[in-house]
């Protein structure tokens, strides 16, 4: 019996998701319905993949599938997921930056109770969340002090819409934060979907460190992480050069979710 999804948010990453189902990369899911804030987006991907073409939450939380792939905002996952999680959808996510709200983060784990559902964070454009966990465990387990950073370069006109900003960011490469994920939150409300995932999955917002560096004419990111106890240093470091990495990171996690060996 195959598994059934839903894909929310039809731009981008939705695409690399629908296409990967497209090529049968996921012959172990019936792909039912689209949904995307500019419908024309969602029919584009029902024409690709057979699916239905929603234009409400309401029409897609109805047809029940198992899984809601979310690759749209911050906004609709704060907007829906609590509902989504509530009627027994599992939910995967993307905007991982939204849970920087601690208390709708406890709201959205209350509810997937609540629902026999789950929140799956896809791995995105960092990764790594299996050895961060783990580290994170043998912390807490040990009672050991555990550190958690992660550092970015990024190209500097991802800045220009940021209080950061300066015309120098144009010329010159600079430091432009350095403090904790929760004050990262705060300053790039936008730019925090990594530093939310690495916080979560360590120390958590008000201990992870956050630095982040504006490079002229640099395309893409760079995210070095570091989780640290005595003994124990984990390192991962990802440049990807677009977004495209967080849409794969969807199709692995489906994949994974299916497969008889899991990879952790």
């Amino acid at each position: 019996m195959k598994k059934t999804f839903a894909i929310v948010g039809c731009g981008f990453l939705g695409s690399i998701v629908a296409n990967a189902y497209a090529d049968n990369l996921l012959p172990e899911y019936q792909l039912v319905a689209s949904y995307s804030m500019n419908a024309a987006d969602a029919q584009r991907v029902s024409a690709l993949t057979n699916c239905e073409a929603v234009s409400q939450v309401d029409t897609l939380i109805a047809l029940k599938p198992d899984y809601i792939v979310e690759t749209a905002s911050v906004e609709w996952v704060r907007e829906n997921a609590v509902r989504v999680l509530e009627a027994g959808i599992n939910l995967v996510v993307v905007s991982i930056g939204a849970f920087a709200d601690a208390a709708l983060y406890e709201r959205v784990k209350a509810a997937a109770q609540k629902g026999g559902a789950k929140v799956h964070i896809a791995s995105g454009a960092i990764g790594g969340f299996d050895v961060l966990k783990t580290v994170s465990l043998m912390a807490k387990a040990q009672n050991l002090p555990e550190s958690a950073s992660i550092e970015t370069h990024t190209g500097c006109k991802g800045f220009i819409p940021t209080p950061v900003w300066e015309d120098a960011l144009l010329t010159e490469q600079k430091t432009v934060f350095t403090g904790n994920a929760k004050e990262a939150i705060a300053t790039f409300p936008r730019r925090v979907n990594v530093a939310v995932a690495t916080s979560l999955a360590t120390t958590g917002p008000e201990i992870t460190g956050v630095i982040m560096h504006s490079v002229p004419n640099w395309q893409g990111d760079d995210h070095k992480i570091t989780a640290e106890i005595d003994g124990v240093k984990a390192v991962v470091d990802i440049y990807s050069r677009t977004s495209a990495i967080a849409g794969w990171s969807v199709v692995a996690l489906l994949q994974n979710l299916a497969s008889p060996v899991v990879f952790f």
